[in-house]
């Protein structure tokens, strides 16, 4: 018989592990073609033979997803398999309409088929939606868990946009490990805040490999999972994050609905600054899919590093880019600070954004007057130092979760804002960890 002939969407990361984990090793089947979207510049390149295994001593090509159609047809595509996150359940049917019109036959894998088990007990965190506040959690998390006297290794969610050979698994101990390994800005803004608190975090493409290399170090294993995707392993304890400012998105977001009816534990982020018509929805949409979760309601309290430099500033608001972008979030930390602490204005950078940043407002047309910390790559980072430069402003205020000012050059004054998981509900995540086996 003849095997079946795939082609994986995806954006690189989840794409890559469902074939090391699915398809790599099944004689049936013959992965024809990767493709990419969402982050600029990921297509174009071949997945490795080193890591795509003996049945692909040439490795995989990636190509745009734009051509999906004339990929299909050209490569006698049978079935197409979805795997990027944080798009719309109408997204995802459009995107079927047009496989099935070419004739394929598209697919969602699920998690079974798709979660490692770890030998560790493993805490994954999860969210219905990029900017939920997971990176918070898994912090919240680890502190708990390391007070306890547990080793921790964090596993970041992959975000291999480089030489994917040399990313197969990445180890973080230090910040210089983030220069030694050349990580992008969405990169750092994930690895640093757990290295700035003590915890070893890694990522790449292997995740068999990466477990088997943090199992080695760690009592527990902490998954911090990327946009709202499934996670990678299967969790003891699964907890997932969830946002009162987008009460109903949880209903309308593919995986993120799928996290929520899984979730052992639903962490209701935010409520510090969100409306109360919006919490009630949001509690009624919980119940209604997941019932049995248990419920811990938190704040997002900020933390400005020199609040007396906002009052009266005209200002440009630099937050966290995937946000923004598919996250479609209309603000972030920094947009809190600059209202909780009276700054004049709040300058659109529009008329001063350059190359790369162009492209993404173009593709984000919603993102409004602040500026996502974009830095897939070199260039892009040149572009968004140029920009945050350019703008006739009084003061920066960076609500991104690193400090920009460590990667690139502010000529004008600025502030950081951080932030944190401060639960206000009975229950708490300590609460929830007890139980947890060693």
């Amino acid at each position: 018989m003849s095997k079946t002939r795939v082609l994986i969407m995806g954006a690189a990361g989840r794409d890559f592990h469902n074939f090391n984990v699915v398809y790599r090793n099944n004689p049936d089947v013959e992965v024809v073609a990767f493709s990419a979207t969402q982050i600029p510049n990921i297509e174009g390149r071949t997945y490795p033979p080193e890591l795509a295994g003996s049945h692909y001593p040439n490795g995989i090509p990636i190509l745009d997803e734009k051509n999906l159609s004339q990929i299909i047809s050209d490569l006698a595509v049978d079935d197409v398999v979805f795997t990027y996150s944080d798009v719309s359940h109408e997204y995802v049917m459009h995107k079927a309409s047009e496989v099935i019109k070419c004739g394929a036959n598209f697919k969602l894998l699920g998690g079974e088929k798709t979660m490692i088990k770890s030998s560790k007990p493993l805490v994954a965190i999860g969210a219905v939606r990029t900017g939920c506040g997971k990176s918070q959690t898994t912090r919240r998390v680890a502190e708990i868990l390391k007070k306890s006297g547990k080793q921790v290794a964090v596993i970041r969610h992959p975000m291999p946009y480089g030489d994917l050979v040399k990313q197969t698994v990445q180890r973080f101990a230090t910040i210089e490990d983030l220069s030694l390994q050349n990580c992008t800005i969405e990169e750092m803004e994930e690895y640093e805040p757990h290295i700035n608190r003590g915890s070893i975090v890694y990522a790449g493409v292997d995740y068999q490999a990466i477990l088997n290399q943090a199992e080695r170090e760690a009592d527990v294993i902490l998954w911090d999972g990327g946009n709202n995707d499934l996670p990678f392993y299967k969790p003891d304890i699964f907890i997932v994050v969830v946002d009162p400012h987008r009460a109903g998105h949880e209903l309308l977001y593919y995986p993120g609905e799928s996290n929520l009816r899984m979730a052992d534990v639903v962490v209701i982020n935010k409520m510090d600054t969100a409306k109360p018509d919006d919490i009630d929805l949001l509690k009624r949409n919980i119940q209604t899919l997941n019932p049995d979760a248990k419920i811990i309601e938190a704040n997002s309290p900020i933390t400005v590093e020199d609040d007396s430099a906002i009052p009266g500033k005209r200002v440009l608001v630099v937050e966290d880019g995937p946000t923004l972008t598919h996250g479609e979030m209309k603000f972030g930390a920094g947009t809190v600070a600059a209202e909780k602490y009276s700054a004049r204005e709040i300058i659109d950078p529009r008329p001063w954004i350059i190359g790369t940043i162009s492209e993404t407002f173009q593709k984000y047309p919603d993102i409004g007057k602040l500026l996502p910390a974009m830095g897939y790559g070199d260039q892009q980072i040149k572009d968004l130092e140029t920009t945050i430069n350019a703008v006739d402003c009084d003061l920066v205020i960076i609500g991104t979760p690193i400090d920009l000012r460590r990667v690139i050059t502010i000529q004008h004054p600025s502030v950081r804002v951080t932030y944190d998981l401060q639960e206000i509900s009975d229950l708490t995540l300590e609460d929830i960890l007890k139980s947890l086996k060693s």
